[in-house]
């Protein structure tokens, strides 16, 4: 038997999107292409890895066993080449970065866009998850590293200090607390409040916040991304808490308004990287970069 990372690639891709011609995209090759070597591939194990639904791939249950182990080997293909690109001193080739949704968002873009002009020859691709995507995302290879707004949760990572970022309480115009600016404990503890889902360093930091001021709340309304928080908080549904950056932009035109409160929400966000982990001279340079935007 004699496994190509070819066939290992386009079994990632594959399984990844669900479908050949979307994969035959991703990896610049005919359909034909990808077909063939999936049909090697199976020939080579013996048996399927695929069920069949139409133009629709589904992992079997033999699939889903070979998926994590032909990752672990294209990642460690991946390390060999970038470490031999590194050879010539001069960051090169393609680096995974994972931000939590406020970071990814409203303070990565501009860095990753400024790296890419610095050194023309790299490629920074940036994914955006809550936090603990993103620390599952590094620990298992699938990020390079990452940056969080939360709490570390995989004692297996190395946490850095980054920048400090503050949350702010914020009502609609419509609501009662807009005109009087402040909310007391029991004011807190009454509120509807609007929330990011479970997983999300914000909420994550608000619920810590909340229970160190020993302040009971009730969830209202739980939304899976920053932009529907304040869409609901601007509709007048209730009370939200995001990052000042997330929503500057909002309180400067007078869309929402930022309520003073007796709790402390100021925050540090991390990186989280693999201990013990390889550093090539692209994530050293990244990493410079970072570092250089220090808030601390």
């Amino acid at each position: 038997m004699t496994i190509t990372l070819r066939q290992l690639e386009i079994f990632e891709k594959v399984a990844v999107c669900g479908q050949v011609t979307q994969a035959s995209i991703q990896l610049l090759l005919t359909q034909s292409a990808v077909s063939m070597a999936l049909a090697e591939l199976e020939r080579l194990a013996g048996a399927p890895l695929f069920e069949r639904s139409g133009r629709r791939l589904f992992l079997n249950d033999r699939g889903r066993q070979l998926l994590p182990e032909a990752r672990e080997v294209l990642s460690r293909v991946r390390r060999m080449e970038q470490f031999l690109e590194d050879s010539i001193g001069t960051p090169v080739g393609s680096l995974i970065v994972g931000a939590s949704t406020t970071i990814g968002n409203y303070l990565l873009p501009a860095m990753v866009g400024e790296f890419s002009r610095l050194y023309p020859g790299a490629k920074p691709l940036l994914r955006v998850g809550n936090a603990l995507q993103i620390e599952q995302g590094v620990e298992s290879g699938e990020l390079d590293l990452g940056l969080i707004e939360g709490l570390q949760h995989l004692p297996s990572l190395m946490a850095i200090p980054w920048r400090r970022d503050e949350l702010v309480l914020i009502v609609g115009k419509g609501h009662p607390w807009a005109s009087l600016g402040r909310a007391t404990p029991d004011m807190l503890r009454d509120a509807a409040w609007i929330m990011r889902e479970k997983g999300s360093g914000t909420r994550e930091i608000f619920e810590t916040a909340m229970e160190r001021g020993g302040v009971n709340y009730a969830v209202a309304l739980e939304l899976g991304h920053t932009e529907a928080v304040k869409k609901a908080v601007e509709a007048g549904l209730g009370v939200g808490c995001l990052s000042r950056m997330a929503v500057q932009r909002e309180l400067d035109q007078g869309w929402l308004f930022e309520v003073a409160n007796p709790v402390d929400l100021q925050r540090t966000l991390l990186i989280v990287t693999r201990k013990n982990d390889y550093r090539s001279t692209l994530m050293q340079a990244f990493l410079a970069l970072l570092e250089g935007d220090q808030e601390l």
